[in-house]
């Protein structure tokens, strides 16, 4: 008896809550969510689902977030909502996704952000002059150049993409007299938002890249030095 009554209980409370979540269970919308890149990640309300191609469950009276990512192209973000106000959502959906602008403009480099010693055979005057030179050819502006402590600082280059702002400039520090050794730094940072102010220091990191215009400079001062 005491069972019997263990199993009514059970499965009343079953009931009960079949009662609560069909109703939000009967209304889920699925959608087949794949992307023109195959090995694009695929994000659902920031959690990693899949590659190239998900499954979306949109529940009654909810919405959820999609977002495809993958190196090289731009970040694409799509909602889907399942209420009574909103467009029904579709049975598949096929995102073509477009090419990272800022990464097209840009090369992998391990001499970004690093001090990068130059040892040159060249007096002092001439070493300073021809490295002002080539500075010069790649930024328009030097904003501090001291030749008695060895020190160059160029302006800020600012460019922005459509998803990523980035910044350059180069450092030159004196290294060592004897022999002739200077310092240089080629500084490349993004910010990952476009149109950001080149004065929002706070909002800038360093970037593993550098824009392919200044991806010669350090080479031609090595090679022009010596």
């Amino acid at each position: 008896m005491k069972n019997l009554k263990s199993t009514l209980v059970l499965s009343l409370l079953a009931l009960f809550l079949i009662g609560i979540i069909n109703p939000v269970m009967a209304g889920k919308k699925t959608i087949i969510f794949s992307t023109s890149e195959p090995t694009a990640k695929i994000f659902i309300d920031g959690k990693l689902m899949g590659n190239g191609q998900v499954e979306v469950v949109v529940l009654s009276n909810s919405c959820v977030t999609v977002r495809a990512e993958k190196v090289g192209f731009l970040i694409e973000t799509i909602t889907f909502c399942n209420k009574k106000e909103s467009a029904k959502p579709p049975k598949s959906y096929y995102l073509e996704m477009h090419r990272d602008d800022a990464y097209d403009a840009s090369v992998q480099t391990d001499i970004a952000n690093i001090d990068i010693e130059i040892q040159t055979s060249l007096e002092e005057l001439a070493a300073w002059k021809l490295m002002s030179q080539i500075i010069t050819s790649y930024f328009d502006v030097i904003e501090v150049t001291d030749r008695e402590t060895g020190y160059l600082r160029t302006s800020w280059v600012v460019q922005s993409f459509q998803q990523n702002t980035i910044r350059s400039r180069v450092i030159i520090k004196l290294g060592n007299s004897d022999p002739l050794v200077y310092k240089v730094k080629l500084v490349s940072e993004e910010s990952k938002f476009p149109g950001t102010s080149v004065k929002s220091d706070e909002l800038y990191r360093e970037w593993d890249r550098v824009l392919r215009k200044f991806e010669n400079i350090v080479e031609e001062l090595r090679t022009r030095l010596q």
